[in-house]
């Protein structure tokens, strides 16, 4: 009877298209009614809680950031900086691209914003210059994924709130996986670039010495001081990941006006836009946490636990069920509302089940970008549609997305082998 009430109401409050906050809320609402003996008393208490919660206020300080970082058109001076690295290397600007998207990811926080940002100063200049469109929508549409697991990541800062996981640890552990990935994703387009030299234009090679590339670099400074305001902090225990957020508003204000070219018009739209998406993101995480609260008193992950050991199921094929419902759901949610739908039985379940929770959230974080590039829902792909003014259409930047899609669910396979990818620098910095 449970069951069926949980995902007929879910299903009934999804078709009648209410807000994801609204279904997943009412539906905790109505177990709690007739479940637990009325005691809907519980979920305002739950809500509270978790709204007083200091972590959480951390988020609208960094979607502030990434607004700011977007609007103040750093990108552009990171993106001619890198360009210098790579020039003679086969793709070129296709490596620039990925390096840029990991660079501004580290200063965001959030996919979009990555991709935006990083697709709005490379599509015009590389279709420009002949750059076969396929591989510079897709490497951007991949690479902007990055953007939620190269710490400080929303993905990794919203996990650790709901599952009272150390903010700080996770940041860390999301680390060696985001640069793994990114170094997978440049990979990928070497061969490719190698075996089909049509994918790029072939121009007359510079030779660029070494001193000029180190000078361009270092002339992207600011960024690494605001990398260092934010996770320097972290790392090194002089502040908390909220109060380290809050240096890295005022330091990307700061950059923004100084470096960028942020006015004051541009800066009340930051503000007005993180709100519209912080109110977005509380919405859900205010019905996930009614939703939570609910199946937790019921015990619902425990009899799961109980249920996976008396059926004798491995816990890795428990992990692959998973995984798979996360691929699947990915088509008809955006990320971070899935993250926070099903944190409430999965987190418990696999924690259960003896999976390390750091770990865990980085394993979350990659699933919740492969849905990034997944249509129909994928806002990657859709970002970078917007981006390219329609002229490579939704399907096609799915096609080219593919690959990347692939490397991550590689990279899932990869540090579930090697877990120490994700846990060292946790256990050996905190």
């Amino acid at each position: 009877m449970f069951w069926t009430t949980l995902l007929s109401t879910l299903i009934a409050t999804a078709a009648s298209s209410a807000p994801l906050g609204a279904a997943l809320g009412l539906t905790g609402l109505i177990i709690l009614q007739f479940f637990v003996n009325g005691a809907t008393s519980l979920a305002l208490n739950a809500v509270w809680n978790v709204l007083n919660e200091f972590t959480l206020s951390a988020i609208p300080l960094f979607i502030i950031m990434g607004e700011v970082m977007l609007a103040s058109g750093v990108s552009q001076r990171i993106y001619a900086a890198l360009s210098t690295v790579f020039n003679r290397v086969p793709g070129n600007l296709l490596h620039t691209n990925i390096a840029v998207c990991t660079v501004f990811g580290a200063i965001s926080g959030s996919s979009l914003s990555t991709a935006a940002a990083v697709g709005a100063v490379a599509y015009p200049e590389m279709s420009q210059r002949g750059y076969d469109r396929r591989m510079v929508v897709g490497s951007l549409a991949g690479g902007g994924t990055l953007g939620l697991l190269i710490p400080p990541s929303l993905s990794l800062l919203i996990y650790g709130s709901l599952t009272e996981t150390s903010i700080g640890q996770l940041f860390l552990g999301g680390i060696i996986p985001g640069l793994l990935m990114a170094l997978c994703f440049m990979a990928y387009i070497l061969v490719r670039c190698l075996r089909d030299r049509s994918l790029y234009p072939v121009e007359p090679e510079l030779q660029i010495p070494f001193l000029q590339k180190l000078k361009s670099l270092l002339s992207i400074w600011p960024v690494a001081g605001l990398v260092f305001a934010v996770m320097g902090t972290i790392v090194l225990g002089i502040a908390t990941p909220t109060e380290a957020a809050g240096v890295g508003v005022f330091s990307a204000i700061a950059l923004g006006f100084l470096w960028g070219d942020l006015t004051f018009r541009k800066l009340v739209d930051c503000f007005r836009q993180a709100a519209i998406t912080y109110g977005s993101i509380g919405f859900v995480v205010v019905g996930a946490v009614i939703l939570a609260q609910s199946i937790s008193i019921l015990g619902v992950p425990q009899a799961l636990i109980e249920a996976i050991e008396e059926l004798g199921w491995d816990r890795y094929w428990v992990l692959l069920l998973v995984i798979l419902c996360y691929v699947l759901l990915g088509c008809l949610f955006d990320g971070l509302s899935l993250m926070v739908m099903t944190l409430p039985i999965v987190f418990p379940l696999l924690t259960g089940l003896g999976f390390d929770p750091i770990w865990l959230g980085v394993i979350v974080t990659i699933l919740i970008e492969i849905g990034q590039v997944t249509p129909p829902v994928g806002l990657n792909l859709s970002v970078i549609v917007a981006v390219t003014n329609h002229e490579i259409g939704l399907g096609k930047t799915a096609l080219a997305t593919v690959p990347y899609w692939l490397l991550l669910l590689l990279g899932i396979l990869v540090l579930t082998i090697f877990p120490d990818l994700v846990l060292y620098l946790p256990q050996n910095h905190f």
